[in-house]
């Protein structure tokens, strides 16, 4: 299995030298290898409305592509899904929206309990955005695998558009929440 899962590809660059620096600070070659593969989805871009907005989100697909990592623990496959958003962020939206008891989309956040949430991994699957999916392209062994079949279906313009102004617009949105 550590062959098929822990296998240097183009996107999953081992040796590149920033790379090898942060493995060596982080103590990473002291920890036992942990199997991973990458699982392909699409997520409704409601999920998106509030840490997206304006013109960034009336451009946005209606379906944003989107993946969690698995991993190989201990012999179980377990879906981290929730490390995407940190629990200051999280912390702040529950305080933003204290009505909300049940089902909670928006923000970045589609979850059936917004109060109780599972985003801290204990032998258990972690999810944050789950409840936003609407198509599952499945899993992949590695991340070049699944961008070979799939991507993010947008124009041209709209990607440059959102590499250099919507995501830099996006990540104040979420800043200023965090900041609150």
């Amino acid at each position: 299995m550590k062959d098929k899962y822990l296998r240097e590809t183009r996107m999953v660059d081992f040796s590149n030298p920033a790379i090898q620096k942060l493995i060596q600070n982080m103590k990473w070659k002291e920890m036992d290898d942990i199997p991973c593969r990458v699982h392909g989805f699409t997520i409704d871009k409601s999920l998106q409305k509030g840490a997206m907005t304006g013109f960034v989100y009336r451009n946005a697909p209606k379906n944003i592509f989107h993946s969690w990592v698995e991993i190989n623990f201990e012999n179980q496959w377990y879906e981290l899904e929730a490390f995407i958003l940190d629990k200051t962020y999280i912390k702040k939206l529950q305080e933003r929206n204290p009505e909300c008891k049940g089902a909670f989309c928006g923000y970045g956040v589609a979850v059936k309990d917004f109060r109780n949430l599972i985003i801290e991994f204990d032998r258990n699957n972690t999810y944050i955005q789950s409840e936003g999916i609407n198509q599952d392209f499945g899993v992949y062994d590695c991340p070049d695998e699944l961008l070979k079949e799939h991507h993010q279906e947008i124009s041209a313009f709209k990607a440059f558009a959102y590499r250099h102004i919507g995501r830099h617009l996006m990540n104040r949105n979420v800043r200023k929440i965090r900041e609150r």
